[in-house]
């Protein structure tokens, strides 16, 4: 009997250490060197890969922001604001719940088939919208102009980035909208297009937020 209450109370203890001791490693020890190693090394990626403008934060390189323009009385959606580079479509962030464009509460793509009547309507009302928004004085935007991602969302709605193609179509209409010469507005996509990710992984793409910022800084030197 003695010998039992022994071994248990011997085995208690050893239970009781190990879990102090993996308490420590894993809880304590693990999480301090994982984020001591990306605070030291990937200190922007650690931190939400933040972007800032006039000394604040402004959002993230990861993820995408709505340009629209205040919701007028009785209106439900929003309207673009055309000064503003637009991002992608964000059919996917759950129309019939709480969330809207780029709230993260939630984010997924519409799962809508690609025959779908549907997604059909909504691509071809985007796309309508787009020749629409983008024709300017002296420059007229076709049909088969527009882009892919000018019209789709991405899997998880939330995409920063645009397709050169995408952004280069908006060029006259943002320069006609501040009062730019196009030739500057062009250069700044040029100059916020990012090539394939180690030369061959992925798309070129413009980030639609740094291209902005860029863009208020050009409108306020002028």
């Amino acid at each position: 009997m003695n010998n039992s209450v022994t071994n248990t109370v011997r085995l208690l203890g050893a239970g009781l250490r190990a879990l102090l001791a993996l308490t420590l490693v894993t809880g304590v020890i693990y999480p301090l060197v994982v984020t001591g190693i990306a605070q030291g090394l990937f200190s922007d990626k650690a931190n939400g890969s933040e972007i800032k403008a006039d000394g604040k934060v402004v959002g993230s390189s990861l993820i995408g922001q709505s340009y629209n323009l205040p919701l007028k009385k009785g209106q439900q959606t929003p309207e673009p604001d055309l000064k503003w580079f637009q991002g992608r479509p964000a059919n996917g962030l759950g129309s019939n719940s709480v969330n809207t464009r780029y709230k993260l509460i939630l984010s997924g793509a519409t799962n809508l088939a690609a025959d779908s009547k549907v997604l059909l309507k909504q691509e071809q009302d985007a796309k309508a919208a787009v020749v629409k928004d983008n024709s300017v004085p002296g420059y007229t935007v076709k049909p088969s102009d527009v882009p892919a991602d000018a019209v789709t969302s991405s899997g998880s709605g939330l995409d920063p980035a645009i397709s050169p193609a995408y952004a280069e179509l908006q060029v006259h209409r943002v320069a006609e909208r501040n009062g730019l010469p196009t030739a500057q507005v062009e250069k700044l996509v040029e100059d916020h297009t990012q090539g394939r990710t180690l030369g061959f992984m992925g798309e070129p793409r413009v980030n639609v937020l740094e291209l902005n910022i860029a863009l208020k800084d050009l409108v306020a030197r002028r």
